[in-house]
C-alpha cells in the first residue's frame, strides 16, 4: 500500500510503473467473480485510455449544465421537504439512494422513471443483493437489454451513444459497451451513497456545523471539498506493476498489485494541516478523493454537484438534524475491515 500524500499522486502519474492495464483487479478487491467484462476507461492505460474516455466525456461533462442542475436541486429540495414531513427517515435507502439514482438518470439523459429500477438493486450492484443470487447478474441483464432497445431505436441517451460509437475508426464491440456502462453504474452508486449520508450523519452529531454554514454560504465550497477528503469514498484502488518494481522498499513481483490510498494520502500531515479535524472552511485541500492524474474520477463533477446542492438545501430549509439510530456499515475482507458510511441511519429532521 502505499500511503502518503506525494507518493501517491507521484504513483497515480506514473502509468508505465503502475499499470492499469489489469482487468477486474483494478478494484480491491478484485472483480473476477461479480463482472465478465473490462470496465472502460478505468481498466485500460494510456493512449487507449484517452481515446475511450473522450467516448463518455460528454455525458458526464453534462453536470454542468445549467438544466442539469437545475433537476438536480429540484430532486434534493423535493427530497428534503419530504423529509421534514415525516416523523423520521432511514438516510441510507430512503434518501442517499433516491437522490443517486435519479441525479444519474438526469446526467445520462435516460428517462426519469429508470431510477426506480436501479433503486430496486440496492446501494451497490454487486454486494447488496439476495441470498441465491447472482452478483452483477441484474446489472448484466439491464445493460444488455438497453444496449439493445439503443441500438434498435437510438436517442440522445448513453446506450444510444455506446452503440453509435467508434474506437479509432471502427464500431465499439458489445463488451466495450457493456465495460462503459458496468463502470457507470458501478463506480458511482455506493460512493455517492455513501458521501451523502456520512454528511448527513456528521450534521446530526455536530449541530452547529450546519450553523456555521448557514451564516455564510460561500463556505459551502470548502466544505464539500473537506468532505470529500474525510470522507474518501474510494478508499483506494490498484495497479499493476509490470516488472519487479520497489515501492517503498518492498518488492513487488512482476503482475503484483500495488495500492494507491486515496484515504490514506488524504490524511497526511505532510499535505494537511491537523488532518483528523474536520475543517469546513479549509482551504487549500488538495485532497485525492477524485484520484489523481491520467485516471482523475470521471464522475468528480456530478458528485460537486450533488454534494454542493445538498450543502445548500439543508442550509436553506433544515434547522436541526437528530439522531435516532445508527448502524456503521463495515465491508469484511480476508485481509482487513474497512468502515465506508452507514448500513442504516435514521435521523429526524427539523425546519429553520
Amino acid at each position: 500500500m502505499i500511503l502518503r500524500h506525494a507518493d501517491v499522486r507521484s504513483a497515480a502519474k506514473d502509468w508505465k510503473t503502475f499499470s492499469s492495464d489489469a482487468p477486474f483487479r483494478i478494484p480491491i478487491p478484485s472483480e473476477e467473480d461479480v463482472r465478465t467484462v473490462r470496465q472502460l476507461p478505468i481498466e485500460v492505460d494510456p493512449p487507449d485510455h484517452t481515446d475511450y474516455r473522450k467516448i463518455v466525456d460528454p455525458f458526464f461533462k453534462r453536470a454542468k449544465d445549467p438544466q442539469v442542475i437545475s433537476k438536480v436541486e429540484g430532486l434534493i429540495g423535493r427530497l428534503i421537504d419530504e423529509a421534514l414531513e415525516m416523523d423520521s427517515i432511514e438516510v441510507v435507502r430512503e434518501f442517499a439512494l433516491p437522490i443517486q439514482s435519479h441525479a444519474l438518470t438526469y446526467l445520462l439523459n435516460v428517462p426519469e422513471a429508470e431510477a426506480q429500477t436501479w433503486i430496486a438493486w440496492g446501494t451497490h450492484v454487486f454486494r447488496d443483493v439476495g441470498a441465491g443470487e447472482k452478483k452483477g447478474a441484474a446489472l448484466d441483464e439491464y445493460l444488455n437489454r438497453c444496449l439493445d432497445e439503443a441500438a434498435a431505436d437510438p436517442g440522445e441517451d448513453l446506450f444510444s451513444a455506446l452503440s453509435r460509437a467508434t474506437f479509432r475508426g471502427r464500431q465499439l464491440t458489445r463488451e466495450e459497451m457493456l465495460g462503459f456502462a458496468n463502470l457507470t453504474f458501478a463506480g458511482g452508486r455506493d460512493t455517492v451513497i455513501n458521501t451523502i449520508a456520512s454528511i448527513i450523519g456528521y450534521f446530526a452529531h455536530n449541530p452547529k456545523a450546519l450553523e456555521f454554514l448557514r451564516e455564510d454560504p460561500k463556505r459551502i465550497v470548502n466544505a464539500g471539498e473537506e468532505f470529500f477528503r474525510t470522507i474518501s469514498p474510494l478508499t483506494h484502488i490498484g495497479r499493476v506493476c509490470p516488472v519487479t518494481t520497489d515501492v517503498q522498499g518492498f518488492s513487488v513481483k512482476p503482475g503484483g498489485r500495488a495500492s494507491l490510498c486515496w484515504a490514506s494520502a488524504n490524511y497526511d500531515e505532510a499535505a494537511f494541516d491537523a488532518p483528523q479535524e474536520i475543517r469546513l472552511d479549509r482551504k487549500p485541500n488538495p485532497h485525492l478523493a477524485f484520484g489523481s492524474g491520467t485516471h482523475l474520477c470521471l464522475g468528480a463533477a456530478h458528485a460537486r454537484l450533488i454534494t454542493r446542492t445538498l450543502l445548500a438545501k439543508l442550509c436553506d430549509r433544515v434547522g436541526v438534524i437528530t439522531l435516532v439510530e445508527a448502524e456503521e456499515l463495515v465491508e469484511h475482507e480476508a485481509e482487513y475491515d474497512r468502515p465506508v458510511g452507514f448500513h442504516s441511519l435514521r435521523i429526524q429532521m427539523s425546519p429553520i
